[in-house]
């Protein structure tokens, strides 16, 4: 759904930056920036700005620190939900007005989150989230940041948490909201909400209340204004419990799911009517480690939720049953050593918006499974005797082929990542001079289908420079030198075949 109306302000000029000096809460903000590696020096980073008293802060936070060369706000990004009639109107004008006291452009659309919410049976929540995410995404990529930065704060994680937690999450939903995921960074994640109120009054800044916020019936309200409160008679510093909790669990899932994808790499193949499953070493696996492989095969298998019980049944095949097992979107059946996992009739193939998105660390030397793009990867230290420049056997489905490429990775730029294609993303290929090229009119040249394009694994370097999309292209500054020297070799091949 388009939005119903958008701009961009270009910045006055006769702006006067609003810039305070380094106080103690600036100085947190940047070392947490810092120890997570959040924004980058000389990255170019887009604030959203709601209009409250946490993105009033975060904008004025990033506008200090940019203006001592730390990186360059490129301006200001807001949605207008249309959820408050005349209110939601002066939060807008509010957040325009606020970029062009600071000599900054603003981009400001409008988008009817109930009707959007009402067109694809979603909850307004749910749909609003979407459309912020959607939005910021092209704010982004039309002022060429390549960072987006959110308000949310230790208070939020806490929340979060608590909300995950009563919904019966995992490792993984109990992570709550990570520090930085793609190029979302969330710089106030360690800072308490009351500090950015006393940081906006001291200054004598304005910002915006947003009465849906006191709004019990959202459940969120509900945890910050009923169940938190009553939580801090027992334990006073609850929030930072909460969201220390959050961050141990953070740790532990990112964890298991790199093992998980690397043991997923060698218990898995793939057949013509789908997914074999190495059941004797499935069962001996611990079972944390198991179900997480098996969580993650039969997202392979099929596009519907599985939940713990689905799980344990797959297990149980594992571990001797002959009853064959219903699933959502599948079905699974023991066969001798193995567990065929097969899709029920009728299943499509997801569409290019629906595949879910994967970002995987990539260690050197260390593997990871691609189910998404029917591929392992692997990165393992290599000596290249006299290399033409880069060396791959490009092809266009990656799957139907094995995939080498010998790389020149400096230290400072590992660990390595590999995630799906996002909109925006430009490299700058081998043989081009040193041009940028957009992945997207790289897809275009090389006739990709717009289906395919979500599943073509791109791997980045520690400063999400792209190095390699598979199969299609790598970056010049990457490309093997001439001479002998210690490469990386990169290494792609269909997921369950051995190397």
């Amino acid at each position: 759904m388009p939005p119903l109306y958008g701009s961009i302000w270009g910045a006055a000029v006769c702006a006067v930056p609003l810039v305070f000096p380094m106080d103690a809460l600036a100085t947190r903000v940047l070392a947490f920036v810092s120890r997570n590696a959040l924004i980058p020096g000389g990255a170019r980073v887009l604030v959203a700005v709601s209009g409250g008293g946490d993105s009033v802060a975060l904008w004025y936070l990033l506008a200090g620190l940019a203006q001592r060369g730390r990186f360059d706000v490129v301006g200001l990004a807001h949605l207008d939900h249309r959820l408050r009639g005349a209110a939601s109107d002066a939060d807008a004008s509010f957040c325009e007005a606020l970029a062009t006291r600071s000599g900054l452009p603003s981009i400001v659309e409008s988008m009817d989150v109930a009707a959007l919410a009402q067109a694809r049976h979603i909850s307004v929540e749910h749909a609003g989230h979407w459309a912020r995410h959607d939005f910021l995404d092209r704010a982004a990529d039309r002022l060429g940041a390549t960072h987006v930065a959110l308000g949310h704060t230790l208070d939020d994680q806490a929340e979060t948490y608590l909300l995950r937690l009563l919904r019966g999450a995992g490792a993984a939903g109990l992570s709550a909201m990570r520090p930085s995921l793609g190029r979302v960074a969330r710089p106030l994640l360690s800072t308490r909400r009351c500090e950015l109120r006393e940081y906006l009054a001291a200054r004598g800044l304005a910002f915006r209340e947003d009465p849906s916020n006191s709004d019990e019936r959202v459940s969120r309200n509900r945890v910050r204004h009923d169940l938190l409160p009553h939580l801090g008679r027992y334990a006073p510093r609850v929030v930072e419990t909460l969201a220390r909790e959050a961050e141990i669990a953070r740790a532990d899932d990112d964890w298991l799911d790199r093992a998980a994808n690397e043991l997923r790499a060698t218990l898995v193949k793939s057949t013509e009517r789908g997914i074999e499953l190495d059941a004797p070493r499935l069962s001996a696996l611990h079972p944390a480690l198991a179900r997480r492989v098996v969580r993650l095969v039969l997202a392979d298998t099929s596009d519907r939720a599985s939940g713990f019980d689905h799980v344990e049944r797959v297990r149980a095949l594992a571990a001797g049953s002959v009853t064959p097992v219903d699933l959502p979107g599948c079905r699974a059946e023991r066969r001798g050593d193995w567990i065929q996992l097969v899709p029920r009739a009728g299943r499509e193939p997801l569409s290019d918006e629906e595949v879910e998105p994967f970002d995987h660390q990539l260690d050197v030397p260390g593997e990871v499974a691609l189910p998404e793009a029917g591929v392992a990867l692997r990165a393992a230290w290599d000596q290249v005797d006299s290399p033409a420049g880069p060396h791959a056997a490009m092809v266009t489905d990656a799957a139907e082929a094995r995939c080498a490429l010998a790389v020149s990775v400096h230290v400072e730029s590992r660990p390595l990542r590999v995630r799906n294609w996002r909109p925006g993303d430009w490299f700058r290929p081998a043989g081009l001079q040193g041009h940028r090229k957009k992945l997207q009119d790289l897809f275009v040249d090389r006739k990709v289908e717009r289906r395919a394009r979500r599943r073509v694994p791109v791997v980045l370097d520690a400063r999400d420079r792209v190095i390699w999309v598979v199969g299609h292209g790598v970056g010049e500054e990457f490309r093997a030198p001439e001479a002998p020297t210690d490469m990386i070799m990169l290494t792609v091949r269909p997921l369950g075949d051995k190397l």
